[in-house]
């Protein structure tokens, strides 16, 4: 087992539960927390309001079609609100707004990042990626792909790699598809959950999850190790990279801003208390290398046998 890993909220951490249980408290400090991302986006030069206007304009019907799946069946977790949106992921109005809230949420991992927060952010997992994974993946999953960011940025290290990427949103798929054209680069996107893919035993020798985990109960972190070990093939390589639960600065932040971020991550608590190490050897995986790569997320990659 992991030293220090947290088993219960703290007094703050239980405070601002407290506060978010009061349905008017828990509308308010959404509202508060989108509205600042709205703001902050602006100020550093990144237009969210435009880019919104802009793909709000498209006709989706095509785009959706060719990517979701009308037999999805839903896990209860996924049906809550995440990121201020009451029905979470599953909305053009959260799939529109993916791109500028990465960059408002990322510009001030660094002091004085802004904009080159988030790009700066993906390229410190891809540096781990490069040093620890000695042979170039031919077959890549990245799971939980949103509108692919994440996956084009793999694209982009990798690219002789055959990539898919899965995530629960049609909605989120959709806009990745109109994204690939403008990537030149041919992407399998998946309309599935990542604890149950559907995809091939043995099929992939790296699976990628990229900020996924702590938006995520501890019982379906379980189930998608399990999922991502039975796709690997002997020697591949699951990597995992978010938010750092022994980062000083969740620790030390202030009650106010905890409540803003909770009330967009409802699962953060279970997150904050999972011993990622030994929830991973379970899953059948050799014992994982952590390494920080930005003040407050790290990168977790664990290898099958092989």
């Amino acid at each position: 087992m992991t030293a220090g890993v947290k088993t219960s909220p703290d007094f703050t951490s239980r405070l601002v539960n407290g506060i978010l249980g009061i349905k008017p408290l828990y509308n308010l400090a959404k509202h508060q927390a989108r509205q600042m991302m709205i703001k902050r986006s602006e100020k550093m030069g990144v237009s969210w309001t435009k880019e919104v206007e802009t793909l709000k304009a498209r006709d989706w019907e095509s785009d959706l079609a060719k990517v979701q799946n009308p037999q999805l069946s839903y896990p209860e977790y996924y049906l809550t609100s995440f990121h201020a949106y009451e029905t979470g992921n599953l909305s053009w109005q959260a799939a529109f707004e993916v791109e500028p809230a990465a960059y408002a949420v990322h510009s001030k991992i660094w002091q004085g990042a802004q904009a080159e927060g988030d790009p700066k952010l993906r390229a410190s997992y891809h540096d781990i990626l490069k040093a620890q994974i000695p042979h170039e993946p031919q077959d890549i999953l990245d799971m939980g792909c949103s509108v692919g960011l994440s996956t084009f940025g793999l694209q982009k290290i990798y690219p002789q790699a055959k990539i898919t990427g899965l995530d629960l949103s049609p909605y989120f798929l959709a806009v990745a598809h109109y994204r690939e054209q403008q990537h030149n680069c041919k992407i399998n996107w998946v309309n599935a959950a990542a604890e149950s893919t559907g995809l091939s035993d043995a099929s992939f020798d790296l699976i990628s999850i990229f900020l996924m985990c702590h938006e995520l109960p501890q019982s379906a972190t379980k189930e998608i190790f399990a999922e991502a070990r039975r796709l690997l093939r002997p020697g591949g390589h699951l990597a995992i990279m978010d938010m750092n639960p022994k980062s000083e600065i969740y620790s030390q932040m202030p009650p106010y801003i905890l409540t803003l971020l909770k009330s967009t991550e409802p699962y953060l608590d279970e997150y904050f208390a999972l011993d990622i190490e030994q929830t991973l050897i379970e899953a059948g995986f050799n014992a994982p290398t952590i390494t920080r790569n930005t003040p407050r997320h790290r990168t977790v990659i664990a290898q099958v046998s092989g």
